[in-house]
């Protein structure tokens, strides 16, 4: 069996997709990150490996977070942002679309496309309010399994407004609602509506949100927020399938694109076997004080990056040494 590996290795998760040559999604494994991105990305090619029977690896690209870090370590063809990641699978799940809403765990992005190509986009990696991380605090809070957040939300009569600014003022703004007497399911369904409005107020912006409207990253699987963002847009919103991995669906596209009639980089799985090592310094060379990165396998230094001047990135790492 020979397979395409997207990676999107992120903050809160790491993503693996397996495609097949005539790009059917054969495997796709979530993990946690933990904060151990290394590990989880050693962890997930264990699970492709047994649960593909150690296919034939034509090709890997990786994005998210830590896409150099897990190119370096698995030998990945392409490596790109999440926007592009996330715009390209977009294009092959929803035809023409015009508008990708993403939402991850601690990140969230707007994508407007134009003929298939990448016309605008925002990005927010500050305020946890329009992201996953706020529902599930959120559902912690109130003592609900975030799985049933979506369907407790429709069920709403009269959704009450709650400040969706900032995580603080939600809490305090949806403490008060409770105190007040509403209802579970309208104040659910108004935590719904603040997420969209935070979103639509800081990331759509000044921006035309046209049809079709793809919503993918882990939060598309509730319910509540999609019916959300069709009432405040007034428009239809597709939720593809697997929209919770269309970053490592969408660089996996791009690794089989890469490498036409090539050769991969692909390492092999036995790396997961390897003992990497991550660490950091700050370059004294001059004013910009750099942090470099640097990775070991074995002890031995494979790959640098992160200086501005490239004067440790373009060192022979071949015979340096650490440890």
């Amino acid at each position: 069996m020979s397979v395409y590996l997207g990676i999107d290795v992120g903050s809160v998760s790491t993503n693996i997709v397996a495609m097949s040559e005539d790009d059917k999604i054969l495997q796709k494994i979530y993990l946690r990150t933990k904060g151990q991105p290394i590990q989880t990305l050693l962890e997930g090619l264990k699970l492709i490996k047994e649960k593909l029977h150690n296919p034939e690896v034509k090709g890997v690209g990786t994005t998210g977070s830590g896409r150099q870090l897990a190119a370096v370590i698995i030998g990945g063809d392409v490596v790109k942002n999440e926007i592009t990641a996330h715009a390209v699978a977009a294009a092959k799940m929803v035809p023409g679309v015009k508008t990708v809403i993403e939402i991850g765990g601690q990140d969230s992005k707007i994508i407007i496309m134009k003929n298939g190509i990448v016309n605008d986009f925002a990005m927010n990696t500050v305020c946890a309010a329009g992201t996953g991380s706020f529902l599930d605090q959120q559902a912690s809070r109130l003592n609900i399994r975030i799985d049933d957040f979506g369907s407790i939300a429709l069920k709403a009569k009269n959704p009450v407004r709650i400040a969706g600014r900032c995580t603080v003022f939600a809490e305090s703004d949806m403490i008060h609602k409770q105190q007040m007497g509403h209802s579970l399911e309208d104040i659910l369904a108004g935590l719904c509506e603040a997420l969209v409005r935070n979103y639509l107020s800081n990331l759509g912006k000044g921006k035309s949100l046209l049809e079709p409207v793809a919503f993918q990253g882990g939060v598309a699987a509730n319910i509540g927020i999609k019916h959300a963002f069709e009432k405040a847009l007034s428009l239809n919103v597709i939720v593809p399938p697997n929209f919770d991995v269309m970053g490592a669906i969408g660089v996996a596209y791009l690794a089989k694109s890469a490498v036409q009639n090539g050769k991969s980089k692909f390492k092999g799985f036995d790396i997961s076997e390897a003992q990497f090592q991550a660490s950091s310094f700050e370059c004294s060379n001059c004013s910009n004080a750099c942090e470099v990165v640097q990775i070991a396998k074995d002890k031995k230094i494979i790959a640098r990056w992160g200086d501005r001047c490239g004067r440790w990135t373009a060192l022979d790492k071949t015979d340096k040494m650490i440890g």
